[in-house]
């Protein structure tokens, strides 16, 4: 769990870990350089638990969630890794439910399971303690869906095998969207998993999340998602992933940022047919149209 100036959220997401239904885990806190009371609101907890483990990310490591996240990964000794956020809630059946998968299903790299969100406050009583779950082993278009966010693979909705960092760890230029950039790169390693039908996870909206501020137009967070994009286009087209579907996802979604510079960059790196690069030049002039012709169609 990477943390910073969380003190006011970090303690009911150490709870909802410490209550797990299954024991034998470490949880390791990154520090990324708080300078409100977090290590001091952290003392007891660390004191009557063990298996909580507070660290400050060093200077080797580039401040922000990569760094810290990279960092823990070099700390830990599970053969399982869950990146919790330390402003989010875990479903007290998380660990025992994806650890059972892994007994059930072999062959398998990572367990995939649902977020609910919640404001201010959680209902705890909301959470649905029945053990029953659905789920359905991935299929060869997985990569896709998780590219095109048709499967949420957000940073905390993953369990993974340690092996699958061996060779993919955290960008840590990028602000935003590390997970992503970094999840389709494990993924384009043909690694095979589970998506169970359950919510095991929930997460606070406020607007000083990540997500919050990239929303609210953050120029930090903005142009790390730009960033994310370019380095997932190039990836995909080396390891010869990038599918024409993947392709027209992402030029339009480029188009969609109003960065001319960036949607031209993704044709240089794909390098498309004459006519396609005119078609998406065009179609990136020709945006607000298009926006308001799809808005005019809806209704």
């Amino acid at each position: 769990m990477a943390t910073y100036n969380r003190s006011h959220f970090i303690v009911e997401a150490l709870k909802s870990i410490q209550i797990q239904t299954h024991t034998n885990w470490e949880c390791l806190i990154i520090d990324d350089g708080s300078n409100d009371n977090t290590e001091e609101i952290l003392e007891p907890i660390l004191k009557e638990d063990n298996r909580f483990q507070y660290y400050k990310r060093p200077s080797t490591y580039k401040k922000g969630l990569p760094g810290s996240r990279n960092y823990g990964l070099g700390l830990g000794k599970g053969d399982y890794i869950i990146f919790f956020d330390d402003d989010d809630v875990v479903h007290p059946l998380c660990l025992e439910i994806c650890l059972s998968v892994f007994n059930t299903v072999h062959d398998v790299s990572f367990c995939n399971y649902k977020k609910a969100a919640f404001f201010e406050k959680l209902d705890y009583d909301i959470i649905d303690r029945n053990k029953e779950y659905h789920f359905d082993i991935t299929k060869d278009d997985l990569l896709e869906n998780v590219v095109t966010q048709k499967i949420p693979f957000a940073s905390c909705t993953v369990l993974w095998k340690k092996e699958c960092f061996e060779k993919s760890v955290f960008n840590e230029d990028l602000m935003y969207a590390e997970e992503w950039e970094c999840y389709q790169r494990i993924l384009s390693n043909k690694f095979k998993g589970v998506v169970i039908d359950k919510v095991l996870y929930f997460n606070r909206k406020h607007a000083n999340s990540n997500t919050g501020e990239f929303w609210k137009g953050d120029a930090v967070r903005v142009a790390s998602k730009k960033k994310a994009m370019i380095l997932v286009v190039s990836n995909l087209y080396k390891e010869q992933l990038l599918t024409p579907y993947l392709f027209k996802y992402l030029v339009n979604y480029a188009i969609s940022f109003r960065d001319f510079k960036l949607v031209k960059n993704i044709l240089n790196i794909t390098n498309p047919k004459w006519y396609l690069k005119l078609f998406y030049k065009l179609k990136y002039y020709q945006f607000p149209v298009w926006v308001f012709y799809k808005v005019k169609i809806k209704k």
